[in-house]
């Protein structure tokens, strides 16, 4: 599985992982920004999603042997792992599993509990979308807001648009496998599963995706996890409030 990426400045690696349905271009401006600071950044879409190879294969175990298979590709040492939602859990298994090829990591607005399935309205709105005839972003979004009435929500959704032929629109994702697998998203980080070395766990302050009764089996799986709070923020901490959400790594990355 060669995933897509996209990869910017020099220095010590930054690997970030996006959520569900989004695409490594959601965090470009970020990415800048750490690359900026003197990282060198790999933005990547995970199987299934953006510009990444399409699998009928999809749990949580694939993708870390996915980010395995590219830190080696590239040869990249003393790996810094963010991510986000999906990411995080990505990014969870990947350091427990493979703890010699990441030096820290970063899990955004998740824990590793059991989430039930949740994004049944998405996906249903996504169907319809891909099913539809559509020559243009505003078709794409009147159908969409049948089913998603947030305006923020859509035009995160919609970033996977793109122009599959002259004048007819498609999405980048596998809208297939990941309806068929979405059990597979909310999957708990088996009991087992453990990371010793310095991790920081980011919780949106207007989300409930990590409640005070995670912290313990946070510290369980991952016995050097910190825990912040980025304030005005929810589940998308690092669109809702980049300078906040900035500033907490960058002061981990700096110990």
């Amino acid at each position: 599985m060669k995933l897509h990426s996209t990869i910017l400045g020099e220095g010590q690696p930054i690997l970030i992982l996006h959520g569900f349905l989004g695409m490594s271009d959601n965090w470009k401006t970020l990415g800048n920004e750490f690359s900026e600071a003197g990282y060198q950044v790999h933005l990547i879409d995970q199987r299934n999603h953006g510009r990444s190879p399409h699998s009928e294969v999809f749990n949580y175990t694939e993708l870390a042997k996915d980010v395995k298979e590219y830190i080696e590709n590239y040869s990249l040492k003393n790996v810094i792992l963010i991510g986000h939602s999906m990411g995080g859990k990505t990014a969870m298994t990947a350091a427990a599993l493979f703890p010699h090829l990441i030096e820290k990591l970063v899990v955004v607005d998740i824990s590793p509990k059991y989430y039930a399935p949740h994004h049944q309205q998405i996906l249903k709105g996504l169907k319809a979308v891909d099913d539809a005839t559509l020559s243009s972003r505003g078709d794409a979004d009147e159908v969409m807001a049948q089913y998603v009435p947030e305006k923020a929500v859509r035009m995160f959704l919609l970033k996977n648009l793109y122009w599959k032929q002259k004048e007819r629109l498609g999405l980048r994702l596998n809208l297939d496998v990941l309806t068929r697998e979405i059990e597979e998203l909310g999957q708990s980080l088996p009991a087992d599963y453990t990371f010793s070395k310095p991790s920081l766990f980011i919780k949106g302050e207007k989300s409930n995706y990590i409640t005070s009764e995670d912290e313990g089996l946070i510290k369980k799986h991952f016995p050097k996890a910190t825990l912040s709070v980025v304030s005005r923020a929810g589940h998308w901490v690092h669109a809702e409030n980049k300078k906040g959400f900035y500033e907490q790594v960058m002061k981990f990355l700096s110990f």
